[in-house]
């Protein structure tokens, strides 16, 4: 499952100003953050969240524009550019059901801990499936 990119326009911050973001491909997608590294970190979240919000809701999906597009955007002016690199929340958000065989004390250990956190057994297996992955 691939990842999706998204740029952000920063908007500078200093010592009074937090640094904002901007998720010009998702309308009403903002955020924050005190320092930079911050602000691109709740920006991934902000997008993951607004993704999830809108397919909750049945609404479509944005479609992800150039950069060069939002660059000439006046209403980005003075703004740094980023890039984002978040879930692919729609491929998620699809589930399909798959049979697997494994070690019967190893269901028992995974539904426990999955219980004890509030998850599924489907959802700790694909967050341990996505964990493993991330470096691949």
């Amino acid at each position: 499952m691939k990842n999706l990119i998204y740029p952000i326009a920063i908007e500078p911050g200093d010592s009074g100003h937090a640094f904002g973001v901007v998720v010009p491909d998702i309308p009403g997608c903002h955020s924050a953050g005190d320092t930079l590294e911050e602000a691109y970190a709740n920006a991934k979240e902000a997008i993951e969240a607004h993704l999830d919000t809108l397919l909750d809701e049945g609404m479509p999906v944005p479609e992800r524009r150039t950069l060069d597009e939002h660059r000439h955007n006046p209403d980005f002016a003075g703004f740094t550019w980023g890039f984002v690199t978040t879930r692919n929340i729609p491929a998620l958000k699809k589930a399909v059901r798959i049979n697997i065989s494994l070690p019967e004390a190893l269901v028992h250990e995974i539904d426990a801990y999955a219980q004890a956190r509030g998850m599924s057994r489907s959802a700790f297996l694909a967050l341990a499936a996505e964990h493993e992955m991330a470096d691949a």
